[in-house]
């Protein structure tokens, strides 16, 4: 199996590269109080609630046409405009012509669908695809159920073909608005659902459908079937019904405690889609402040992205941004979700922008030592359960001194989550070198790996854990919160990868890059760490991702959201949980 596997992503990506290499390519009544039961495990034989489903059955059935036709793939189900018709079909072509949804042993098609077309943002363009500045591009995302792996394309609409087209292995789109609301159906239509909430639900009631999951044990583990979880509020706690979209099946239940605020009211509504769209997400934006200088743009699903980042008209990063936010609601059982923050149209993401960044000083004692550059993220009903609130946070200090930092503000899906944001950290420089402390003396890496930041960690007496150097004895050391940072914090426990820099591992606006729910390593950077390359010569991309556990006790409150009466008004309290390293010049 794992033969087979490793030949397929070889004749993928040597199928891909060869078709880019031609001059073609260059999302009532009260119901009763649940019946209290034992946490179910997952269920012994999944259910095919689906086969009951008109929907679903039509789909099966448009599946068994496509895959025997010329063209074997399933294009998009909604609506769509004559350019992203035209985008879809380009793209389409492009994937049957280098023969990229077949089995490369058998020859088979293979079953794959367009999950998304939209305009390309400036985030989606890389140093390969420079001629989408100019005319008007599009990005295609096709999934492929077989080898859960997701083609991306930019298609040139003007010349009609292709400009790229990566294929990243073990990863999944966004979910299509129409495969949420059929994954809805699925979780109302099945006994286990309706013996579980003790009453009939209907589609209006299942919360974030189309957010993918995971169930360790069942066939989501690691992500190899695309599965999301429709979620029912009921009388303080949530009911997950993961559904496997793969199949059409529910593959298990799962109650979360959601604490006495799971039906508070949303008091208010901010989100100027078409202003943040038009200012921050269209295009690029330039910061200068102090003796820093950036710039910055609001991504489809990578969060807030800043570029070209330089100190002293001196580089320091080409790019740093927050690609996924792992949401995981049980240690022992491994479920929860896979968020994406970014833009509030032409995305899927399911925490979008709240207005746009702001900028705030950093003032300590009584001085102004910094500023920082703030992106509010949220689920449009925070702080009602089940929806999110995040923050992305850059500092930058009047010494050289940056932070990359964040926050979960609360409330979500169970008193029981542990937060793990992905960082990506590409940093401006050819020929930098990694070092990290081993409690006596720098040790430098020579090939790509991680590490995990523990009980046994090693710093040196300022605090560093790695160091980042040029040639020239320029760079910076890195200093990993502790909970030093005067945040609240307790800590990031966070595990850090090395890989090198290649522009298809990250430079364009990512999909999921990892599972919600693995409680080691596995957190989607290793793939680009797998198998591990010498360090050198193409620059070093640093992948951060923190791990934060909620806690609801009174008086003990983290990663978590009250509600509190102010002037007669109900408002939520935060406590916050940020995480984030510190990078300090080399003197």
């Amino acid at each position: 199996m794992w033969t087979h596997r490793a030949l397929l992503v070889t004749l993928l990506s040597l199928l891909i590269l060869t078709g880019c290499s031609s001059p073609s390519p260059a999302l009532s009544p009260t119901p009763p109080p649940p019946t209290p039961i034992s946490q179910p495990a997952s269920l012994a034989t999944p259910r095919s609630p689906g086969e009951r489903i008109p929907a679903w059955t039509e789909r099966e059935a448009l599946f068994t046409q496509v895959l025997v036709s010329a063209q074997p793939v399933l294009l998009w189900q909604g609506s769509l405009s004559a350019e992203q018709s035209q985008a879809q079909q380009i793209a389409v072509q492009h994937t049957v012509r280098e023969r990229l949804t077949v089995d490369p042993v058998t020859q088979l098609p293979l079953r794959s669908e367009v999950m998304g077309v939209r305009p390309a943002l400036p985030s989606d363009i890389t140093s390969n695809a420079q001629q989408c500045q100019e005319t008007t591009c599009y990005r295609v995302e096709i999934y492929n159920y077989s080898n859960n792996g997701t083609l991306i394309i930019l298609v040139n609409l003007a010349a009609g073909a292709v400009v790229t087209a990566q294929y990243q292995f073990e990863s999944q789109p966004e979910i299509p608005p129409y495969l949420g609301e059929l994954a809805a159906e699925i979780a109302i239509n099945a006994p286990e659902v309706i013996a579980a909430l003790g009453f009939a639900p209907d589609a209006a009631a299942a919360g974030m459908p189309n957010v993918k999951t995971a169930l360790n044990g069942s066939r989501c583990q690691r992500s190899q079937h695309l599965c999301v979880a429709p979620t029912f509020i009921v009388s303080g706690r949530a009911l997950w019904a993961i559904v496997d979209l793969t199949e059409g099946t529910l593959v298990g239940l799962r109650w979360t405690d959601l604490g006495p605020t799971a039906s508070q009211p949303i008091t208010e509504q901010g989100l100027q889609n078409e202003v943040v769209m038009a200012h921050f997400c269209e295009r690029n934006n330039i910061l200068k402040q102090a003796e820093w200088e950036m710039q910055y743009i609001l991504t489809s699903s990578d969060g807030l992205e800043i570029k070209n980042v330089r100190f002293q008209a001196q580089p320091v990063i080409r790019s740093a941004k927050l690609v996924d936010w792992h949401v995981s609601y049980s240690r022992t059982d491994g479920f929860g979700y896979s968020d994406a923050t970014g833009c509030p149209m032409f995305s899927t993401a399911s925490v979008v922008a709240f207005n746009g960044p702001t900028l705030k000083p950093i003032v300590q004692n009584g001085q102004e030592v910094g500023f920082a550059l703030v992106q509010d993220f949220r689920s449009e009903q925070w702080p009602m359960a089940c929806n999110y609130r995040y923050e992305q946070r850059y500092e930058f200090y009047h010494d050289g001194r940056f932070r990359v930092s964040g926050a979960n503000h609360g409330q979500g899906c169970g008193n029981d989550g542990t937060y793990r944001p992905v960082v990506r950290l590409d940093f401006s420089g050819r020929e930098l070198s990694l070092a990290q402390w081993d409690g006596t003396a720098w040790q430098t890496w020579t090939q790509e790996g991680w590490t995990l930041q523990e009980t046994g960690t090693s710093y040196t007496d300022a605090g560093y854990q790695f160091r980042l150097q040029g040639v020239n004895g320029q760079g910076f050391y890195m200093q990993p919160n502790r909970g030093q940072f005067g945040d609240g914090s307790r800590g990031d426990f966070a595990y850090t990868y090395v890989s090198q820099h290649k522009p298809e591992e990250g430079d364009a606006d990512m999909i999921t890059i990892g599972p919600c729910c693995n409680e080691d390593f596995r957190q989607g950077p290793e793939k680009f760490i797998t198998p591990a390359e010498p360090l050198g010569g193409t620059g070093l991309v640093l992948w951060y991702v923190a791990q934060m556990k909620n806690d609801d006790r009174p008086g003990q409150e983290y990663c978590w959201t009250l509600p509190v009466i102010e002037s007669g008004l109900l408002r939520p309290q935060l406590h916050s949980c940020y995480f984030g390293p510190m990078f300090v010049p080399i003197p």
